[in-house]
C-alpha cells in the first residue's frame, strides 16, 4: 500500500492510493496515518479494504508528511562509502547516530527555507524507514519485522551550523522545513529488498546525486537492530539512512543552496519530491 496523509498542513486527513495512481480518501475508515494505524494488524485491516469504494480526492491536494505522531526522527550520517569520501571523513566502524528534530517533518513538496544568515544549507536524498512495532535490543535477524514502510527523504542540512559550530551535528540537521518526507509511505510489503533502491536528486533540473541503497555501509537491518541497543523505537519513528555522493559540501568548489533553486529527488518504488528554496521568515 502507499499511505499518504493530504490537505492542508495541521490539517491533514489520512489516505492511500489505489492500484491506478487514485487518491482515495480513508477518513472514513482511520482518524489518521499515525503509530496506532502502522502496527501489522493494523496495517493488515487496511489491505483488506476495497478501494474502488473508498471515496476519491478531487484535484491535486497537498501531501504532508506521510506519518503523523512521530516521536523520534533520526538520522544514519557517512553511511556511503563515496559520500564518506567526498566529505573528507573515514568510513566510520559504527553507524553514526544523530537526530533531526521532529519540528523540521514537513510535506515532501513544501518549500524549503533557508534558516536567518545561511550559506551553506545542502540536499541529500535518503531512504526514510518507518518503525510499525515497538523495537527494544531486537536482533538484525528479525529487525525488518519491526518496519512499517518506507519514504523518501531529503535530509536537509546546514553545513556550518553542523561541522562549524560545535562538534554536535543537530544544529545543522533540525532547522525549520529541513526534513521533507513522501510523498507516500510504502508498506513494507512492497518492498522486499531494501538493500535494492535507485536514488536520486536533481538541482535546477542537473543531475547531482546518484545512487542505490546497496551501496550502503550499514543496510537497514543492521541500522534498526543498533539504534534500538541505544534507545526503544516506537511506532511513527523515522530513522534516515544517509546520502550518496554528490551533495554541495562535496563540490569543488563547494555549492549551496539559494533563493529560487528547485530540487527534485526520488528513491525507486517510493515517489518522488520537489522543493522550491525560499528565504527565512518567521
Amino acid at each position: 500500500m502507499k499511505l499518504v496523509r493530504h490537505g492542508n498542513p495541521g490539517r491533514e486527513k489520512p489516505g492511500l492510493i489505489d492500484a491506478e495512481g487514485k487518491l482515495r480518501d480513508l477518513s472514513g475508515v482511520v482518524p489518521d496515518i499515525g503509530p496506532a494505524q502502522l502496527a501489522p494488524a493494523a496495517l493488515a485491516k487496511l489491505r483488506k479494504l476495497k478501494t474502488d469504494k473508498l471515496p476519491a480526492v478531487r484535484g491535486t491536494p497537498r501531501l504532508g508528511c506521510p506519518v503523523s505522531g512521530t516521536g523520534k526522527f533520526i538520522a544514519i550520517g557517512l553511511n556511503f562509502a563515496d559520500h564518506a569520501a567526498e566529505s573528507g571523513a573515514p568510513i566510520p566502524k559504527e553507524p553514526i547516530v544523530f537526530m533531526k528534530a521532529v519540528t523540521c517533518l514537513q510535506g515532501p513538496n513544501d518549500p524549503v527555507m533557508l534558516p536567518k544568515g545561511s550559506v551553506k544549507t545542502d540536499w541529500e536524498v535518503e531512504l526514510a524507514v518507518i518503525i510499525g512495532t515497538r523495537a527494544r535490543y531486537v536482533p538484525q535477524s528479525k529487525a525488518l519485522e519491526f518496519v512499517a514502510g518506507y519514504a523518501v527523504c531529503n535530509d536537509v542540512s546546514e553545513r556550518e551550523y553542523q561541522l562549524e559550530r560545535g562538534p554536535q551535528w543537530d544544529k545543522g540537521k533540525g532547522c525549520d522545513t529541513f526534513g521533507p518526507v513522501g510523498p507516500w509511505l510504502v508498506t513494507a510489503d512492497e518492498v522486499p529488498n531494501p538493500q535494492r533502491l535507485g536514488m536520486w536528486l536533481d538541482l535546477n533540473g542537473q543531475r547531482m546525486q546518484t545512487g542505490n541503497t546497496k551501496t550502503m555501509i550499514f543496510g537497514v537491518a543492521k541500522l534498526v537492530s543498533y539504534v534500538s541497543q541505544f534507545m526503544t523505537l516506537m511506532p511513527g519513528d523515522i530513522i534516515t539512512t544517509g546520502t550518496p555522493p554528490g551533495v554541495g559540501l562535496g563540490m569543488k568548489p563547494p555549492k549551496y543552496l539559494k533563493k529560487g533553486d528547485v530540487m527534485t529527488l526520488g528513491i525507486e518504488g517510493l515517489g518522488e519530491q520537489r522543493q522550491v528554496v525560499v528565504p527565512f521568515k518567521l
